[in-house]
């Protein structure tokens, strides 16, 4: 099952809004078939290991990640009925898929047809890699990771607002590998005036190549003062841009953003500005099912604080700012007890090379 979760795990970036899969078809203790999940439309993990087993596949064992699916409300066709086909003695299944739509369905397809079936072996590192597909199924909102770059105490940026760059090339080529793993990237408009960033996710020595695979660029705005010469407009057809906002805002913007084929969102607002909990609940109507959120201290402020984050990851640099004018990692009003404080879980702390990343879970 271990070998089945590292192929899955090179799916990573390119199965959303499906999870990833992999999978092992195994006879006398020889693999005899293996396959992954690519990407939506393509093949499922478990059909591809059975095609490279052909009819060495009586009699064996498939290792699979996720519960094999048994409905037709997609674009292929369910793999429980080919699993049964297929001659395999044994399924071994690392985790239920959480979809209702299968959610013990496939397994007890698979039972009902004569086959044994095993489920839990390796059920939590499966989980954990599919962590962003699972939530997104529960909550229909996407998983959300929050990452900064800071000084050593706890600075974003100079009281200028200047921040590039506070962390290391090491740390940033991290970040941009973090980015082309997204589905999207959501920034505020205080980003974009003040670093006025591109958000694309480039790879190579210099950072100046673009990835392959690009997230959605997300810029939350409210009365759409954003200038049309940003470079998070540009390049839209290597990296699409979106821009959500109320509606307060002109219809002049609205049509000159259209007109350089930047779509527009009218969301609700509270006090006047994008709600956030219903930008993620659009974002996950549209199969986004997972957010990296790169903005400032007011927008990680109010994530944190409407419990819209489900991961941390911050990178310290050692540097000391100092300063009570700087720019903290988190806006907005400080609480005033120690017992408020948003405590992280299932903390890691590592060096990316002279940076410290640290990251863990809300």
């Amino acid at each position: 099952m271990t070998l089945a979760l590292r192929l899955a795990a090179k799916g990573r970036g390119t199965t959303s809004p499906n999870p990833m899969v992999g999978a092992l078809v195994v006879y006398q203790g020889r693999i005899v078939g293996q396959g992954f999940h690519l990407r939506p439309g393509h093949p499922h993990a478990e059909i591809l290991a059975l095609r490279r087993a052909g009819t060495r596949a009586r009699g064996a064992t498939l290792y699979v990640t996720l519960e094999p699916c048994c409905h037709s409300k997609k674009r292929t066709p369910p793999c429980a009925p080919v699993v049964v086909r297929s001659g395999v003695r044994r399924v071994v299944i690392a985790m239920r898929d959480p979809n209702p739509l299968v959610k013990g369905r496939g397994a007890t397809a698979l039972r009902r047809a004569g086959l044994s079936v095993t489920i839990g072996v390796a059920r939590q590192e499966a989980e954990e890699l599919n962590k962003a597909y699972c939530h997104w199924i529960k909550t229909n909102r996407p998983y959300v990771t929050l990452k900064a770059g800071m000084t050593l105490d706890g600075q974003i940026a100079t009281a200028s607002g200047e921040s590039q760059w506070i962390t290391s090339k090491p740390s940033r080529q991290e970040v941009h590998q973090l980015r082309a793993q997204m589905d999207a990237v959501l920034v505020g408009l205080g980003t974009v005036l003040s670093d006025n960033p591109s958000l694309t996710a480039r790879t190579g020595a210099q950072l100046n190549n673009l990835a392959p695979r690009q997230p959605l660029r997300i810029v939350v705005d409210s009365r759409l003062r954003i200038p049309l010469n940003a470079q998070i407009l540009s390049r839209q057809n290597e990296a699409r841009t979106i821009v959500t906002t109320t509606g307060s805002a002109p219809a002049a913007r609205r049509s000159a953003l259209q007109k350089k084929g930047i779509e527009t969102i009218t969301l609700p607002d509270v006090h006047g500005r994008v709600s956030l909990p219903a930008l993620l609940k659009e974002l996950g109507r549209r199969g986004i099912i997972s957010l990296l959120v790169e903005g400032g201290s007011e927008m990680n402020a109010t994530m944190l604080r409407a419990k819209l984050v489900n991961h941390v990851r911050l990178y310290l640099a050692p540097t000391l700012l100092g300063g009570l004018n700087a720019k903290g990692v988190i806006g907005g009003k400080s609480p005033a007890r120690l017992v408020q404080a948003l405590k992280l879980r299932n903390v890691q702390i590592r060096s990316v090379g002279g940076d410290i990343a640290v990251e863990g879970d809300v």
